[in-house]
């Protein structure tokens, strides 16, 4: 069994994404002693932003690729392949502006690969990567989830829960900590709140535990 924990906030050691992640994997271990952990942190290792050299190998866009295109395919390779190897991927995901981190997108676009992520067929979308848990660890410095208007204005939560339903995952799951910004108290509340999902995340669900025990 093999778990992907992957960091995406620029705050370091105050960065509330990476305090709930590193609790979310003390936990996980705690629960299931055996898992093979591995750690991506993309403030250090981070994906170039997404261009005509990442794509020209797989798109077939010339026969002769240069050194950058194989050092850009090469990236993308290296990224999707531990994506794929992973039975459970925690996945710690900041509010940045409405949405996620630069970084974030980044290592997201190096996993849409078609024929390893998803393909299209005659009848549609079919998603390749459908045999996977994601556990997103989603910070908030505001309140999102609690009207029409913070639902509407939020395309971080939405856009996760997209794309990993494009390749196909269905078992995503949302811890979230909003209100980290609105004073001590809501931030401690929180935290707390979240510290209670991840308990509750990882103890409580059989497909997971089903999965680690096969």
């Amino acid at each position: 069994m093999k778990l992907l924990h992957v960091d995406s906030s620029i705050l370091g050691a105050f960065s509330a994404s990476r305090l709930l992640g590193a609790e979310t994997i003390r936990q996980w271990r705690a629960e299931h002693p055996h898992t093979e952990v591995e750690y991506l942190d993309l403030l250090i290792d981070t994906p170039p932003h997404f261009s005509a050299d990442a794509m020209a190998i797989r798109a077939g866009m010339q026969s002769n690729p240069t050194p950058s295109q194989l050092h850009e395919n090469a990236l993308s390779e290296r990224y999707v392949s531990q994506f794929l190897a992973c039975d459970v991927i925690v996945v710690g995901a900041p509010m940045y502006n409405l949405s996620i981190s630069s970084q974030l997108k980044a290592w997201i676009d190096r996993l849409a690969q078609a024929g390893r992520t998803f393909k299209y067929t005659e009848e549609g979308l079919v998603g390749l990567a459908g045999d996977k848990t994601v556990i997103v660890i989603s910070t908030r410095g505001g309140l999102y989830s609690s009207s029409e208007m913070g639902q509407a204005m939020e395309h971080q939560e939405s856009y996760l829960k997209a794309i990993f339903g494009f390749f196909g995952i269905t078992d995503v799951r949302m811890l979230r900590a909003e209100g980290l910004a609105l004073g001590e108290a809501a931030r401690k509340q929180a935290l707390e709140t979240a510290e209670l999902q991840i308990r509750a995340t990882i103890a409580g669900h059989e497909s997971v535990r089903d999965r680690v025990l096969a």
